[in-house]
């Protein structure tokens, strides 16, 4: 049975626990808070960066269990490795596949892992990543042609390239247009200008501050195009975090030991050649792989070089392959390490092993001032979950829930089942 006529999902990346004060008082975010119910320390999952967080929300499981294991594949040499775009690489079901069995019309707009989706008026989230690639068309031959020649056409002049807030604003316009045309049973959105403040200008940066107002605004928006097309009363709405953020002030960098230690090579133009260990960065952790799962040898040195080094280096903690799999995260790497409050993971091959890092590498894009992927046991590292409209019990607060619980609470909503799933339903919340 279900319990909405239509579910409004709204990530807003990179929302923090520490971020609720200030939503409180924000005039739309008050709005929805006002019937309904929240969390504001929803544990995320382990790597917590974008790809793997946004795939646990609508399957309701773990990344070594839906398969996005991280944001990037593992391609050491490549400049610009690919990313987890396409619907392929999830293992099983998601809310949007049932929803659409269920004869639900769906509608996405730049949510991660839904390219070559399943969806009715799909823009999916994917950049062009070859010189030879334009992002128009790589963004139309992987979604639904004739809504995003549509939104293009009404709104593409809102876009500079992938800049913030721009890209925002376009996706919110788009947003409207669809919620008052298409009338979607199930919407779900990804708007990331909060997440790219934090990342080049630190945490409670202004400009990170900017960004959350800006936010209220589009929630505000999207609000006053559910009453505009009369769903309002009919509606779910659903604004969520899928992890936080933590400054840094020095990058780590592993592959120069296992460069020192022969265990990669690279040519005149400093890129890796061939490899027997890699460093595989998720910022605030990483994995490390063994090319050959039977080279005892490497795996003997690789266990020597880190745990060597482990409290001294920006390490904080060092997980066996199977330890991380106890954790969701992927259980064929070696090794993963979890990096010091204040450090991250790059995958770099050359220059010092731990570097401080400056102004100016900020802005020339080569590192940045905040990052995610960190272990969901570091401290003040929650996210929020708010939820009001059909369906949705008003006025809960509950102390804590987990991101794989999403899942199974939306497919509730929308009358769905998505299987076997590590989360539950949170049925405190939903008026049963």
């Amino acid at each position: 049975m279900r319990l909405t006529d239509h579910l409004i999902v709204i990530s807003f990346d990179c929302l923090s626990s520490l971020d609720f004060q200030m939503l409180e008082q924000l005039p739309n975010f008050k709005e929805l808070l006002r019937n309904g119910s929240y969390c504001k320390q929803v544990e995320t999952i382990y790597p917590s960066v974008t790809y793997p967080c946004h795939t646990s929300i609508i399957t309701g499981k773990f990344p070594n269990r839906h398969g996005v294991v991280n944001n990037t594949f593992l391609q050491p040499g490549a400049i610009s490795p690919d990313w987890y775009w396409h619907r392929k690489h999830i293992k099983g079901t998601t809310l949007y596949d049932e929803a659409k069995k269920a004869g639900l019309r769906t509608a996405a707009l730049l949510w991660p892992v839904t390219a070559k989706a399943n969806i009715d008026y799909n823009m999916p989230e994917i950049f062009a990543n070859r010189n030879w690639h334009h992002q128009v068309a790589v963004s139309l031959s992987n979604g639904s042609l004739r809504y995003q020649l549509d939104m293009n056409r009404k709104f593409g002049k809102t876009r500079k390239g992938l800049q913030q807030p721009e890209l925002d604003d376009f996706v919110l316009a788009s947003t409207v247009e669809t919620i008052i045309k298409k009338q979607p049973n199930l919407l779900l959105v990804h708007f990331t200008d909060l997440d790219t403040k934090r990342h080049y200008h630190g945490f409670s940066s202004k400009e990170a501050i900017q960004a959350i107002h800006r936010h209220d605004q589009r929630l505000g928006e999207i609000i006053g195009a559910l009453k505009q097309a009369g769903m309002y009363e009919k509606s779910t709405i659903v604004a969520l975090g899928d992890h936080s953020a933590l400054d840094e002030s020095s990058v780590i960098k592993p592959n120069i030991l296992l460069r020192e230690k022969g265990l990669l090579t690279i040519d005149d133009q400093e890129r890796i050649t061939d490899w027997k260990a890699y460093c595989k960065s998720c910022d605030g952790s990483a994995y490390v792989y063994v090319k050959d799962p039977t080279d005892a040898e490497t795996k003997r040195i690789v266990h020597e070089i880190f745990k060597g080094i482990q409290g001294e280096s920006g390490i904080e903690s060092i997980l066996t392959g199977m330890e991380a799999a106890l954790k969701g995260a992927d259980g064929s790497a070696f090794l993963m390490l979890e990096a010091k409050q204040g450090y991250y993971f790059k995958e770099y091959a050359t220059g010092t092993y731990i570097e401080e890092i400056s102004p100016d590498d900020v802005q020339a894009g080569r590192y940045t001032y905040a990052s995610h992927g960190y272990s969901p046991d570091k401290k003040d590292y929650t996210t929020i979950f708010m939820a009001t409209g059909r369906g949705i019990k008003p006025h809960i607060n509950l102390n804590s829930m987990h991101l794989v619980d999403e899942g199974p609470t939306f497919a509730k909503l929308l009358g769905v089942d998505l299987g076997a799933t590590d989360g539950r339903i949170v049925e405190e919340l939903l008026n049963l």
